[in-house]
């Protein structure tokens, strides 16, 4: 990200030629060991008496949720708690149409919520999926709060607030709203190339029927097959879960990559970068990439984010190869991104940290 320096974060270690499968479950456990055992376990020792509260904050389609969501799957699935703001906004829909849960709703909310648009305006507009009525800062501290008082106290990662630049002061007052008064908070400020976002963006595909999304480029099915009539390579649907064979599909505008959201991407940059330069609040750095002629001295060869490519032999059989993917970052080095394992490694060791385990 430009004008803030993310280190570059070492996880190689010396002597060691060990090799992990960082798709599969069994093998990353192994491989979080190797390589951050100690402090795993320093962390799990933590969060058997204490808390702590950090904020994700990164560009739209960072990883946020899937770094989240690795750490609690690693270190302790019930003491973590990931919060997505987004998702808890989405399941308002359901609520606010629904007469009896929005009343009850509506009564629970009114113990805590303070704002200067009054709760019936706020309600007609979610009813109306009104895309000009930005939802205020009040609510979402409000329906935050009335979240986690339903939870048993955990460490909570949250995912989207702040969401824009007036809201960071809100953040820094947050655990006090929650009733983590005396827990340490932490911005966890997430640094990745705009052109691995473009790419996630322009080859994800998703099946008509189950509505799984996948990548041709970087997360591909096990089948994949060519289309005559269009001269491309398709992925088709693997979901165990999902009946049939189905074709995977490009969402609409999803050709476009990043076009549609660069003032996005632009805001969210701004933000990290507020965040970035607040004083008292620890900070942890993740970069998503390394540049190609240091990544033999800091990263191991599968750790590397892949490609995959893909190619027909003579009797018309789709084969999928892979080779590292190579992208240029935000300043223009030739780059390799890097699979969630390494970076999760480095929230880990950073954590322990800046919590003075």
């Amino acid at each position: 990200m430009r004008n803030i320096q993310f280190p570059l974060f070492k996880t190689k270690i010396a002597g060691v030629n060990q090799k992990f499968d960082l798709t599969d479950a069994g093998q990353r456990k192994q491989y979080f060991e190797l390589k951050a055992g100690d402090e795993i376990k320093r962390l799990r020792d933590y969060l058997k008496d204490n808390t702590f509260i950090a904020y994700l904050l990164g560009k739209k389609n960072s990883g946020k949720g899937t770094y989240a969501k690795m750490l609690q799957e690693i270190v302790a699935p019930d003491r973590i708690m990931h919060l997505s703001i987004g998702d808890m906004i989405r399941s308002l829909d359901e609520i606010v149409r629904d007469d009896l849960k929005r009343k009850e709703w509506e009564k629970e909310l009114s113990k805590v919520y303070r704002g200067f648009i009054s709760l019936p305006e706020i309600i007609e507009a979610l009813r109306s999926r009104s895309t000009q009525f930005l939802l205020p800062s009040e609510l979402i501290l409000a329906v935050v709060k009335m979240q986690i008082a339903k939870m048993k106290k955990m460490a909570i990662f949250i995912d989207g607030f702040p969401r824009t630049l007036d809201q960071v002061s809100y953040s820094l007052f947050f655990r006090d709203l929650v009733g983590y008064r005396d827990d340490p908070d932490v911005f966890v400020l997430i640094d990745v190339p705009e052109s691995v976002i473009d790419e996630r963006i322009k080859y994800r595909v998703v099946c008509p029927a189950c509505q799984s999304s996948r990548n041709t480029k970087l997360l591909p099915t096990k089948k994949a097959g060519w289309d005559e009539e269009k001269s491309s390579f398709y992925l088709m649907c693997d979901n165990s879960t999902c009946a049939g064979e189905h074709r995977m599909v490009s969402k609409e505008g999803d050709e476009l990559g990043i076009g549609p959201i660069k003032d996005r991407l632009q805001t969210d940059e701004d933000l990290v970068k507020q965040a970035f330069n607040l004083h008292g609040i620890p900070k942890v750095l993740l970069r998503n990439s390394v540049p190609i002629d240091k990544a033999n001295e800091y990263v191991d060869d599968y750790e590397i984010t892949p490609e995959y490519v893909y190619e027909k032999d003579a009797n018309g059989i789709v084969k999928i190869k892979e080779k590292p993917w190579q992208i240029n970052d935000d300043e223009g080095a030739p780059s390799y991104s890097l699979m969630p394992p390494p970076i999760i490694v480095s929230l880990i060791k950073q954590l322990v940290k800046v919590l003075n385990i």
